[in-house]
């Protein structure tokens, strides 16, 4: 019977056993959910007048080029200038051989003074025949009066036939001299005419020798570089031959295409005088916007910029990036380009520190003091003293909780990537 017992005591004092554990237990702490936030830093929003600039990639161009070429045929018998040399006004770049300048400017010469010669010839010729003229005018009055006579010799049969026929053979022959010296005499102005034509004809052909044996020594017009030779000394070229260049080194220009959206805005700002300048990265180089180009195409219109100031050896052909200034924008807010998100969306914080999305206006890009490009934006919401996030946040949201990072205290990539894997927040974008 006892032995029938003992299993059933063994139960009961392990139940009494487990009671008694579970009822003097220590109590478990309580667990409280709390919020975690995220560690950002913040700028103050202080809207004012700022320059946007618009970054440009343009070509350098020289609008004052001269391209030397031979004005006669003949052998290059001087070239000083040599390829990208720097010459100042006057000084000789290349020059003919004179050998073979001389014998083309005799010629033209030689064409003009036999034509003179010729019309003094003429005028000789037209008093030789108006005084031969007169002459001829009195024999054939003679002529005819021999002729009046011998038909009335004939009529009373005081003469014969044939000395009637011989009379008028000469009255015919004098007047017929007399006739061809009349339209001698009356072609002269048309003969003068056709000599002094041909004239005024050689004496420009002589005018553009002397010119062209002028131009065959060529000096530089302006200070420049000599670029693009083509010919040597004692090369053989022809008329019209290239055989170098040479362009100005003041008055360079950059070329850049400007989008369509900025043109009415610049176009507005040349109209009201305002001067709108462009500077390279490093701000040595500066070039004044003076206007655009006379067409267009879907990438845009060209924008001519004169160079103001030193070229700091600017070349042309050379690419250059630069930033142009656009007209002055009030009520705006430089941020760095960490703060925007999106196309058009940056976060204030809220007085319950979470973070509130707002959609603002891009402006432009401006230049800090330092160099820095920032981003310009407006936006009605951005009122004077709000706190604006600069820090780029991953899955940023309306109403999630932020802290503000003491000033000076960085928040990197590497911070936020450990925020995410803490919070689980999912996969950091880059």
């Amino acid at each position: 019977m006892f032995k029938r017992l003992i299993p059933v005591v063994i139960l009961v004092v392990g139940v009494l056993g487990f009671v008694y554990l579970k009822m003097t237990r220590p109590e478990p702490a309580q667990v409280s959910a709390t919020e975690r936030s995220w560690r950002v830093q913040v700028q103050a929003v202080t809207p004012g007048a700022y320059t946007p600039v618009l970054p440009l990639y343009g070509e350098v161009v020289a609008p004052e080029q001269m391209l030397v070429v031979a004005t006669l045929a003949g052998r290059i018998d001087e070239r000083p200038a040599a390829e990208g040399q720097r010459v100042s006004k006057g000084d000789l770049l290349i020059a003919l051989d004179a050998q073979d300048i001389k014998p083309v400017l005799a010629q033209s010469k030689a064409q003009v003074d036999d034509l003179d010669a010729q019309i003094r010839s003429e005028q000789v010729r037209y008093r030789n025949d108006q005084a031969a003229f007169k002459s001829e005018q009195a024999i054939v009055a003679n002529a005819r009066r021999q002729l009046e006579r011998s038909r009335s010799l004939v009529d009373r049969n005081l003469a014969s036939r044939e000395n009637l026929e011989s009379v008028t053979d000469a009255a015919a022959r004098a007047e017929l001299t007399a006739s061809i010296r009349q339209r001698a005499i009356d072609e002269h102005p048309a003969r003068l005419q056709s000599l002094e034509a041909r004239l005024a004809q050689a004496q420009a052909t002589l005018t553009t020798t002397r010119r062209d044996a002028e131009r065959s020594r060529v000096v530089a017009p302006f200070e420049g570089v000599v670029t693009d030779i083509q010919v040597a000394v004692g090369d053989q070229v022809s008329r019209n031959q290239t055989l170098l260049s040479v362009y100005a080194v003041k008055g360079l220009e950059l070329r850049a295409k400007v989008p369509d959206k900025y043109r009415a805005e610049l176009l507005r700002a040349l109209a009201e005088g305002n001067d709108l300048y462009a500077y390279s990265d490093t701000r040595e180089v500066q070039f004044k916007f003076e206007r655009f180009a006379g067409t267009s195409d879907p990438a845009g219109t060209e924008a001519i910029l004169g160079l103001s100031g030193a070229s700091a050896g600017l070349r042309p052909g050379a690419l250059l990036p630069v930033s142009l200034e656009r007209p002055e924008r009030r009520d705006t807010v430089a941020i760095p380009f960490s703060a925007l998100y999106g196309a058009d969306s940056v976060y204030l914080i809220s007085d319950d520190s979470r973070m509130r999305r707002i959609s603002v206006e891009r402006v432009g890009e401006v230049r800090s003091a330092n160099g820095e490009r920032r981003l310009l934006i407006a936006g009605d919401a951005l009122v004077p003293g709000s706190r604006l996030i600069v820090t780029h946040l991953p899955n940023a949201l309306t109403g999630l909780k932020v802290d503000v990072a003491v000033e000076g205290e960085a928040i990197g990539k590497e911070r936020v990537k450990e925020k995410v894997k803490e919070k689980g927040m999912g996969s950091f974008a880059e």
